[in-house]
């Protein structure tokens, strides 16, 4: 004789994952809006600059403003820092943590770096509260620079 299936625990998990669509888990996914005119820049270091191996990176953004990272606000976001970083990431998705991609996620406007002597590339790129860059990514010109 066959066990009845009862409908039930299906339905419920049916009802469960439509649920779990829209929670920040799924919605992480969604690309944030930002300003036309929005920009992060380097403050510090200079294009072209020659730094010992131990410098402080400052960063800077107009049109917008900061908020760490698990924090959705509107216009807003946290940096990251592309390192030697080609071809860009994937735009669309989370920033991943590697040794070319620093996050700031607890809303630094500066960090103390520490890279091997040699030509580098620095750039920085606006995430939103989920390190997702925005729909029109505020992303910095790249700029190079020489470790001594």
């Amino acid at each position: 004789m066959r066990p009845k299936l009862s409908i039930i625990p299906l339905i419920a998990a049916v009802v469960v994952s439509l649920a779990l669509l829209g929670t920040p888990a799924f919605a992480a996914h969604d690309l944030s809006p930002a300003p036309e005119d929005a920009k992060v820049y380097f403050i510090a270091p200079k294009n072209g600059e020659t730094l010992p191996q131990t410098f402080t990176a400052k960063f800077g953004l107009s049109g917008m403003g900061i908020a760490p990272a698990g924090v959705d606000r509107s216009n807003t976001g946290h940096h990251h820092l592309l390192i030697d970083q080609a071809p860009l990431p994937d735009l669309t998705e989370p920033l991943q943590v590697n040794e070319h991609i620093k996050h700031f996620g607890g809303g630094q406007t500066e960090a103390v770096l520490n890279l091997p002597p040699g030509p580098h590339t620095l750039q920085l790129l606006l995430g939103n509260a989920a390190h997702i860059p925005h729909d029109h990514p505020v992303i910095s010109p790249k700029i190079s620079i020489t470790v001594k």
